[in-house]
């Protein structure tokens, strides 16, 4: 009801016209509540005004006749926390999703199929109160990359080289947030135990929206896709792609030298202006070697030098390997390694030192160091931030073995990082990546568990304290 002061207001309130005649209401089996908490007042008053505008049934308080919660910018566990405390149980009719269900089924005019990815999961229960094979099957993909297994055998890599061209495009343009679309996508493809067959197949699939299955579609029936072809004889993206893969050379830097009408190695080289720094004059000056994909056979090599270097500079230390190696690849760009130091203090001193024993071994070519800039004071970081802050080092070494330019070694880029030894857990689950894994395991953390999650700490977003790592697995 609203209150009898302000009778004028009434015929402003589309509310109002549908209080009172259930003639209205189109959708009987569906009734609403939108969840004011960090959604507000106003907004949930326009969009509970929008839903009854189209024939829906919205209550405005959690009743027992709600089978549909709809949340917006909640954590799951704030918001489960709170309905429990309202005395709300999930049933088979009663769902608790994002607002993503809300909108489309607005712009279809009418309740649209639940799916699994409109579901907000209980954190408390395992699995749901009852079975609804239709709306969460056994098989279910999560639309979380930390929540998936991914195998190294990808059956669909027709679809998802394709995903991966539009979005490094895009990224080449700037357009981080539909690139990262196009990369979550190509990654729930990645995870699936076979091929798809059809478009069909695809419907329950999280994070594919209406333009990626528009691809699947046409290259299933063409083999594939015009745009992608289009990009790829594209001279701005392949100059970018080019430029872009020397070492030390950014997405700007590569548009900022494109812009000048540059198109090739040479013509950068003989271009007065411009002036390289040393990461990319050493990335120039190796290109053929570091170029090259690096296999685990070359990795394990390596790690046997850097054991060899960092036990000689503490013998306590031991040594890691992390990145694509770490998750089973058999190639990669690069070797990535992380030292553990037992003792707190001794992370600031071992990079110089191990930087030192490869110079005096003959086989440092280039280095890069960076000390540490961590804080304990400034975190936690509330954007993703794709490298940390603990004491790392940027290296190419020399690695023994027969080349075909007739050389007996082989230039090999190397990344080590030394983290305090509280922080070693956050430092080696950051270092092996992928970029994608670590993005969606702090979205899991902030939307599903109620905390942040950065390079360096978890914190509880309730208590704001530090905890370990410790989120669930699938």
């Amino acid at each position: 009801m609203f209150p009898t002061a302000l009778p004028t207001r009434k015929r402003r309130r589309p509310e109002a016209a549908f209080a009172g005649g259930c003639e209205e209401v189109k959708f009987r089996d569906v009734t609403l509540f939108l969840v004011e908490r960090r959604m507000g007042k106003s907004r949930r008053n326009f969009l509970s005004n929008l839903a009854r505008s189209k024939g829906f049934c919205v209550d405005d308080a959690l009743s027992a006749d709600v089978t549909h919660v709809v949340s917006e910018g909640n954590a799951a566990q704030e918001l489960w926390s709170w309905l429990e405390e309202q005395g709300f149980r999930e049933t088979c009719d009663k769902h608790v999703l994002h607002i993503s269900w809300f909108t489309e089924s607005m712009s279809a005019g009418r309740p649209v199929p639940v799916e699994i990815r409109h579901y907000i999961q209980n954190p408390a229960v395992d699995q749901r109160s009852c079975a609804h094979p239709s709306a969460k099957p056994e098989s279910a993909v999560s639309p979380y990359a930390c929540q998936r297994r991914t195998t190294l055998n990808n059956h669909n890599k027709i679809f998802t080289d394709a995903l991966e061209v539009l979005a490094e495009n895009l990224e080449f343009c700037g357009n981080q947030g539909p690139s990262l679309a196009f990369r979550r996508a190509a990654s729930v493809l990645k995870s699936l135990p076979e091929a798809l067959r059809c478009l069909e197949e695809t419907q329950h699939l999280p994070c594919l929206g209406e333009h990626c299955r528009a691809i699947i579609e046409e290259i299933s029936e063409c083999g594939s896709c015009s745009r992608v072809e289009e990009i790829l004889n594209d001279e701005r993206y392949r100059t970018m792609k080019l430029f872009s893969s020397v070492f030390g050379v950014g997405p700007k830097t590569a548009e900022n030298w494109f812009c000048r009408g540059l198109r090739t190695f040479e013509q950068v080289l003989n271009e007065p202006s411009i002036r390289l720094n040393r990461m990319q004059t050493a990335g120039f000056l190796f290109y053929e070697d570091i170029s090259k994909p690096v296999s685990r056979t070359e990795a394990s090599a390596l790690k046997i030098i850097v054991e060899e270097a960092v036990i000689c500079v503490n013998p306590s230390a031991t040594v890691s390997i992390t990145g694509g190696f770490r998750r089973g690849k058999e190639f990669g760009h690069d070797v990535d390694f992380i030292i553990k130091t037992p003792e707190a203090g001794q992370e600031d001193t071992i990079l110089p030192a191990v930087i030192e024993r490869f110079k005096s071994q003959s086989i440092l070519l280039y280095s890069d160091l960076q000390e540490s800039t961590f804080d304990l004071r400034q975190l936690p970081t509330h954007r993703f931030e794709a490298m940390d802050h603990f004491s790392k080092c940027f290296l190419i070494l020399k690695l023994k073995g027969e080349q075909e330019t007739g050389r007996d070694w082989r230039a090999v880029r190397v990344d080590l990082v030394a983290p305090p030894l509280e922080r070693y857990a956050y430092a080696l689950l950051g270092w092996s990546g992928s970029t994608l894994f670590e993005r969606d395991l702090r979205r899991f953390a902030r939307l599903e568990r109620g905390k942040l999650l950065d390079n360096h700490v978890l914190y509880d977003k309730a208590t704001m304290r530090c905890g370990p790592v410790a989120l669930a697995r699938p």
